[in-house]
């Protein structure tokens, strides 16, 4: 299997750039390291369990052999599966395209956890046609809602890491790219619609090619220059100065390198030849846009500012660097999980976490702490608490007829009502958005903190609750402790988080009760909903 090379030269050069900015941040301590890898690839933190063994581990290839056990994990497939689902879905123009998202990450899911190429995703997303409750793959055309330029905009944006739909209307202000490229280039998509049946239900639409004017089959020969320009076989650049009037029927031609088809050449071939020309392995803007992507994902900054964002007038941090990495992706057939390996084999993954607006982060001179994504967090709560995401939203009568739980005090159980979509509702956020502008708000704190199925989730007095086990095991209140801050933050409490434990415990004069409001204070903290 083709992977992507380790430059020595590349870590060489990545020191250098660091050095010469502010000085590198320590390697990250070994529970740190497991945190952070652990919820990057599979999207879940370690168990205790877990943490004990790799700190026990003095194999020096250890953390090397943690990032292959977790690359190799099912879940990997379907944490990043999420990720590449928001980056397509968040951006959707309408709102009717949400249903997208289950199929969207089945597709995803099932083409990572094959080993497929970014190129065959990228080459399936463009190209697609069919049902879309059956066809993730039409998320694309499916979140745009058929939109020629915004099916245009997108594959440029997610492709490319170029904004190109900001010469729409006009020359771009900061780039070379001039309007007539984006309408060139939005030509390729004139001939995919969305076909609709009575109804709403996912089955009542499809991703359809035509080649002939459905208006003609009506007894109409020629568009009329009235009507909306969508369903045309042909992409029209608008005459600025009178709308009314018929366009400029545009050639499609890829703006970044000027190959082109005839006009009237079928949607396929043309959807056909665009992927095929965006995939290459010799068109650098493919690679680095996913490199640039994964790099601001992992690492916490990007080569460019934006992960989408990019182009020939942009300047990057280290280009060499991303230089070689993109072209180590070309070279391997661009394989994801490779990607993954080589990037946090790097001293800038492995780095200790300085502020995001710490100067001394400059240069990748240290990793920066991520707010977890929706998916993430919700995995982490449910970790923390013990309980089953099979076991949500199922009701009592439910929970009985599967032996789910035992009866809590007087008959009744504890019912985790807080779905993995109330969580993306509330805790979601655009993954290609800069992370500075990703915030917390009221919604998220007051979710965590008021929540009553999660308030009934941490009582120490039920038996069946993670903390009411603990209580019932562990006499030592330093081991419960311990426990406490290994299931919620993955790493052992300092003497003074110790102390402090210990003396409210003691304060209380219920040791349930005191313990729940650790318990509750850990998993509402900042260092919970972040990683380090």
């Amino acid at each position: 299997m083709a992977t992507i090379r380790v430059i020595p030269w590349a870590f060489l050069l990545l020191t250098a750039v660091a050095a010469a900015a502010p000085a590198p941040a320590d390697r990250c301590d070994d529970e740190t390291f497991l945190r952070r890898v652990s919820l990057d690839l599979v999207g879940r933190q370690p168990q205790p369990a877990e943490i004990e063994a790799f700190l026990a581990d003095r194999s020096p290839d250890k953390r090397a052999a943690t990032i292959e056990r977790l690359l190799a994990d099912p879940d990997w497939a379907r944490t990043w599966a999420r990720y590449f689902r928001d980056v397509i879905l968040y951006r959707r123009t309408d709102d009717r395209a949400a249903y997208m998202s289950q199929p969207l990450e089945t597709f995803l899911a099932d083409r990572l956890e094959k080993d497929a190429r970014w190129n065959t995703i990228a080459r399936d997303l463009i190209t697609a046609t069919g049902s879309p409750a059956e066809h993730g793959e039409t998320a694309i055309i499916m979140a745009q809602m058929g939109e020629t330029s915004d099916i245009a905009a997108e594959v440029s944006r997610i492709f490319l890491g170029i904004q190109i739909q900001c010469a729409q209307c006009h020359d771009h202000f900061t780039d070379r790219w001039k309007r007539h490229q984006f309408h060139e280039f939005a030509a390729f998509f004139p001939r995919v619609a969305i076909r609709r049946e009575p109804g709403m239900a996912a089955e009542r639409f499809e991703v359809v090619s035509y080649d002939v004017d459905p208006r003609a089959r009506r007894g109409r020969k020629k568009p009329n220059p009235q009507n909306p320009r969508r369903g045309d076989l042909e992409h029209e650049m608008p005459d600025l100065q009178d709308p009314s009037r018929p366009g400029t029927v545009m050639q499609p031609t890829f703006f970044l390198t000027g190959q082109s088809l005839p006009v009237g050449t079928g949607d396929l071939d043309r959807r056909g030849a665009i992927a095929d020309w965006i995939t290459a392995a010799d068109n650098p803007w493919f690679s680095k846009a996913m490199v640039n992507r994964l790099w601001a994902e992992l690492v916490g900054a990007g080569f460019y500012r934006g992960v989408d964002d990019m182009g020939p007038d942009r300047t990057p941090q280290s280009p060499e660097l991303l230089e070689e990495l993109a072209a180590g992706f070309a070279a391997s057939g661009h394989d994801l999980r490779g990607l993954f390996r080589t990037v946090l084999a790097t001293d800038a993954y492995q780095r200790a976490s300085r502020s995001r607006s710490s100067p001394d982060r400059e240069g990748f001179a240290s990793n920066c702490p991520q707010r977890l994504r929706a998916d993430q967090l919700f995995t982490q709560v449910l970790a923390a608490v013990g309980v089953a995401e099979s076991q949500i939203g199922k009701g009592p009568a439910a929970q009985a007829r599967r032996g789910n739980n035992p009866p809590a005090k007087g008959g009744r159980k504890v019912q985790l009502t807080v779905p993995r979509t109330m969580f993306t509702q509330v805790f979601g956020y655009d993954p290609s958005l800069p992370r500075e502008e990703v915030v917390g708000s009221i919604p998220q704190a007051l979710l965590l903190m008021n929540s009553q199925p999660l308030s009934s989730a941490l009582d120490g007095d039920r038996q069946f609750t993670a903390l009411g086990r603990l209580l019932r095991e562990e006499a030592d209140d330093r081991g419960v402790t311990q426990q406490l801050y290994l299931r919620t933050l993955a790493r052992h409490p300092t003497p003074e988080e110790v102390a402090t434990c210990l003396d409210h415990v003691r304060s209380t004069g219920d040791r349930a009760e005191g313990f729940e409001d650790i318990f509750w204070a850990l998993i509402n903290s900042a260092e919970f909903v972040h990683r380090n």
